[in-house]
């Protein structure tokens, strides 16, 4: 089997598996008083890309890892920074201009934008979707490319 079917399958169940969990914590996080999205379509659209980009992010470490300690030692490597440039530390609107503007280019980032255009009633920024939908192109492609079976 080439490794870009075992890829893609993995990624459609995760993917799956994450549409179930966010439309529970939607639900969940709504009917106690959180404010819906307004651009619902946009909304789905921005998560989509952000499952996609970080799955893509995934596989790419997966794929370049030898052992399951250096996969976890590469995950744990990216995932601080990228939940530092989506703003879990230091609001994303409290940034300074240079971390803000790695935090736009950042797959977290850009998703996290993307996802509060749509809560405030408007479409996603099209430089968001784009930043995502490049991580989950690049990251994906280049694990397929990149993974040996073992």
């Amino acid at each position: 089997m080439p490794p870009s079917r075992l890829l893609g399958a993995q990624g459609l169940i995760y993917l799956g598996v994450g549409i179930v969990i966010d439309a529970v914590i939607l639900a969940v996080a709504t009917a106690f008083g959180a404010r819906a999205p307004h651009q619902f379509a946009g909304f789905v659209l921005s998560l989509l890309l952000v499952a996609a980009a970080t799955l893509g992010i995934g596989m790419l470490i997966t794929a370049v890892s030898s052992t399951e300690k250096m996969a976890n030692a590469l995950g744990l490597a990216t995932f601080f920074p990228l939940m530092f440039f989506a703003g879990l530390w230091i609001p994303r609107q409290s940034m300074n201009s240079v971390l803000r503007t790695i935090s736009d280019y950042s797959p977290l980032g850009a998703g996290v934008r993307a996802l509060q255009a749509t809560i405030d009633g408007h479409w996603p920024p099209a430089a968001a979707l784009l930043v995502l939908a490049g991580y989950a192109i690049i990251c994906g492609a280049a694990a397929a490319r990149l993974f040996r079976w073992e």
